[in-house]
Parts: C-alpha cells; sequence; structure tokens
C-alpha cells in the first residue's frame, strides 16, 4: 500500500512512516520500522511512538495520509500513560489463549492504548484520510487495526466486561485492571467517541476485504475449470469445530455439482490454548476438517491459509489436508486428538510436509479457505 502511494502521489508525499513485520526495500521519502505481530514488541512500540509524533507535527494545511491491513493492532502499539509494553503485552496474551474474538480483543486493546480507538487521528491538527484494508469479520472500521482513526464507541466497562469473560481479572496484569478500573471511575480520559470535534476532519474508507481474496481464488479455480461454490457466511468461531463444519459444507455441495467442484469460504477463526504446543488458527481449521475428510473415498484437498502470509506464531501460512492426512500422521506415529489437544500442529503438519510456507504477503484481508473435490 505504502509503495502504490508513492507511485500515486509522487512529488506530493513529503515523507512517510512505514511499520510491518518484514519491510523490503523501501522507497524514499518513506522510513520504515519493523513491528512485531501477533503481539507487539520493541519496535512495535517505537512504530506506534513515531507515527504519533509525525501525525502531531503535521501543517495545519497538509493531509495525513493513513493505510491500514490487518495486523496493525500488534504492530502499531503505544502503551497508555502508566502502562508497559509489557503490560499490553501479558493482557494480549490471556486474551489470544483465552479464545476472545476481534471485536473483545480490540475492545481491550483501545482502552490500554495511547494510539487507538481514534487516538491517532485525534493527535493531527491536519485533515486525515485513511484507506483500510480488512481482516475483521464484518469489516466494522473501528474494530479493524483497533481504529487508530475512527471514533470508539466501546467504554472502559466494555473491556472490564470483556476481561470478566475472558480469563477473569486475577488473570491480566495488576497495572491493566488498574487503570480500566479508573477510567470506570471517569479518572482516565476516554477514547474519542462519534461527534468528537477531534475527529470532525478524519475520514476513514474500506478498500478491500475477505471477499476480494474469495473472489480471486474463484477466478483461478474457475479458469482451472472447476465449478465454483463460494460461501458468503464468514468463517468463525472455535477453529477445530469450523474446520470439520466446512468439510461437511463442501462435501454436501459435491453431491449436487455436476463437475469438478471448488467450494471457497473466509473469515477469521480463534484458537483456545489449552497446551504448550506451537499452531496457528488455520492449521487447526486444516487438520479438523482433514478428520472429515479422511471418511470419503474420492479424491478431494483442502487448504486454510492466513491471507498475511503468517499463521499465529509460526512462520508458516496454513496447511494443506487430503483424505490421507490422518492415516498418514498415525503411521508417523502423531494422534491427530493429542495434537489438537495440545495445539501442537505445527509440528504434525511439518513432519508430513503439509505447511504451506508463502512469506509474509504484505497485506492482510483475514483467512482463506479452499475445498477442492473430484
Amino acid at each position: 500500500m505504502a509503495i502504490a502511494a508513492v507511485a500515486a502521489l509522487g512529488g506530493r508525499l513529503q515523507g512517510g512512516l512505514v511499520v510491518a513485520p518484514a519491510l523490503a526495500a523501501l522507497p524514499a521519502p518513506l522510513d520504515g520500522v519493523t513491528g512485531q505481530h501477533p503481539q507487539p514488541g520493541a519496535g512495535s512500540e517505537d512504530g506506534g511512538r513515531r507515527a504519533l509524533a509525525l501525525a502531531a507535527a503535521m501543517p495545519a494545511d497538509a493531509e495525513l495520509l493513513v493505510l491500514l491491513s490487518g495486523g496493525a493492532s500488534s504492530l502499531m502499539a503505544v502503551p497508555a500513560a502508566g502502562l508497559r509494553l509489557e503490560d499490553k503485552r501479558e493482557a494480549t496474551g490471556v486474551l489470544l489463549r483465552s479464545g476472545a474474538d476481534i471485536y473483545a480483543l480490540n475492545t481491550v486493546r483501545k482502552h490500554i492504548s495511547a494510539i487507538k480507538g481514534g487516538r491517532l487521528a485525534a493527535a493531527c491538527p491536519a485533515p486525515c484520510h485513511t484507506f483500510v484494508l480488512s481482516d475483521v469479520v464484518g469489516d466494522d472500521l473501528s474494530f479493524i487495526a483497533s481504529g487508530p482513526t475512527v471514533p470508539d464507541s466501546t467504554t472502559f466497562g466494555d473491556a472490564l466486561f470483556v476481561i470478566d469473560r475472558f480469563g477473569g481479572r486475577d488473570a491480566f496484569p495488576a497495572p491493566v485492571i488498574a487503570h480500566l478500573l479508573a477510567g470506570v471511575r471517569g479518572e482516565r480520559l476516554e477514547s474519542p467517541k462519534p461527534g468528537d470535534p477531534r475527529l470532525a476532519r478524519a475520514v476513514t474508507e474500506l478498500v478491500g476485504g475477505r471477499h476480494d481474496a474469495m473472489r480471486g481464488a474463484a477466478a483461478d479455480a474457475g479458469a482451472c475449470g472447476y465449478i465454483v461454490v463460494m460461501l458468503d457466511e464468514p468463517t468463525v468461531g472455535e477453529a477445530r469445530l469450523a474446520g470439520a463444519e466446512l468439510a461437511r459444507r463442501a462435501i454436501a455441495a459435491r453431491r449436487t455439482a455436476a463437475g469438478p467442484l471448488c467450494v471457497i469460504a473466509s473469515g477469521e477463526t480463534t484458537v483456545r490454548v489449552t497446551g504448550r504446543g506451537r499452531g496457528g488458527r488455520n492449521q487447526e481449521l486444516a487438520l479438523a476438517a482433514a478428520e472429515v475428510l479422511a471418511e470419503l473415498a474420492t479424491p478431494v484437498v483442502a487448504a486454510s491459509l492466513g491471507t498475511d502470509g503468517i499463521d499465529g506464531p509460526t512462520d508458516a501460512a496454513g496447511a494443506i489436508v487430503d483424505a490421507t492426512t490422518i492415516s498418514r500422521a498415525m503411521r508417523a506415529g502423531l494422534s491427530p486428538a493429542a495434537v489438537l489437544h495440545d495445539n501442537n500442529t505445527y509440528a504434525l503438519f511439518d513432519v508430513l510436509g503439509d505447511l504451506v510456507r508463502t512469506g509474509p504477503s504484505g497485506t492482510n484481508v483475514g483467512d482463506l479457505q479452499v475445498f477442492l473435490l473430484a
């Protein structure tokens, strides 16, 4: 997105900052910071503070251009006053392990941050125009990247409700709970709300999302001779449950298809961490789907992939499975049920050679699932 902006704006672009998990060579006048994902790191905080400084220094007769894609909640992080980056990391970790969806997760993020929930745009004295690629099911602009340029309708009380639901207050860092309680008492400034005059100069537009990825996959599948069925309903919920359900829906669609079939879905699932292994939501979804596909006698293959090329804390985008995945795992001495219980899908797919490694794509519109049935 940043490189396209340089090409489109030319000499009108006076400077810029790119915060990304991996940086290629950037054209002038852009500068870059390597942020961390799915948990913020030192680069994330550096990038967030530099972004706030850039926004605050904007001349009133200029315009701030903000380009967002999924993952920015972690990549660009500035703790609220009185909190440390480690407090944010620990709080985010509890929510991720507890299976919180992106709406719950980002409700908390917006209330322990100095940049999210509209605060980036509020810091800018100039007009602010934001273009967004969505990785959030429903495309709610106030939750994509935790809405740094969008008014926030959630409250400190909402954030505490999320914490009580996912893990409980004792599981979170004490400074985070103290900060949220102070906010509920009115001792901390709330995030900018709809109608806040500081955001009157801010415009935010959606320019792409999961349906664009689905249409791209459908075009390629059609060119290969497949009959294409796109499931509009988003893939959400527990990854291992969603994988089994998607596989059953793909099998059902095959019964009425007049030829080779491609079933395409997309969305974002969650994982409740109960073990100590490595993996990601796409790998868990794929393994759960494989357990259903194992019952078929006809050729079938499926994949679940993160469009950013990153699935959880791994170097894989996801995994590919077929009707033989479960039997091959068993022959390798791996129990799929035990692997799922330990959240160790990466190890299983690594042994089978069925991890999909694309490297970071430079964008993020959620997860994509594809089933091919003969």
